[in-house]
């Protein structure tokens, strides 16, 4: 369950919002010398402006490998390369997009919660094996699946109050 909104909160980071953040790239990989290598290993990624991003290589020679990885990827945001550096302009959201990817970030919080529930179902399982095989008490059964059910809701609640900081993020910008 931790695993699982550990998950979550590292796809809201990678969601562009209309503002710059360097998340975008923690999924674009570059072919340096046959190796698929994250941009942020390769360069210095920095944020001068609210909506801009810079991306400065510290080996002159991949700016094009860097520029080629940028637009394969599916952040949906044109480089402009000036031969030093690379920027990514982040345009402002429409209300039309915006809404868009709220339903986005509903979805991928209603997709957690359904692997929360997975995991609460697979352990559950465990405990009846264990009741079966007489291992443990219907007592302690009783308790295991109080505790679970426990862990459950309180990673949904997380789950739910995250998708809201997300979603009021979105539609304030």
């Amino acid at each position: 369950m931790g695993k699982t909104l550990a998950v979550l909160e590292r796809d809201y980071k990678s969601i562009r919002a209309g503002r710059a953040n360097a998340s975008v790239l923690d999924r674009v990989n570059v072919d340096y010398y046959g190796c698929p290598t994250p941009v942020q290993q390769m360069a210095a990624v920095s944020i001068p402006e609210p909506r801009t991003l810079v991306i400065q290589p510290w080996d002159a020679s991949t700016l094009k490998e860097i520029e080629k990885a940028i637009l394969t990827s599916d952040i949906g945001i044109n480089p402009q390369n000036d031969g030093r550096v690379i920027r990514l302009s982040f345009p402002p959201l429409t209300e039309e997009r915006r809404k868009e990817i709220v339903k986005d970030v509903k979805k991928t919080a209603e997709d957690s919660k359904v692997a929360v529930r997975n995991t609460r179902r697979d352990a559950l399982d465990k405990l009846k094996g264990l009741k079966k095989a007489n291992s443990i008490t219907e007592d302690d059964e009783a308790n295991g699946e109080k505790k679970i059910q426990n862990l459950t809701d309180k990673y949904c609640k997380e789950i739910d109050e995250l998708a809201a900081l997300k979603e009021k993020e979105i539609m304030e910008i």
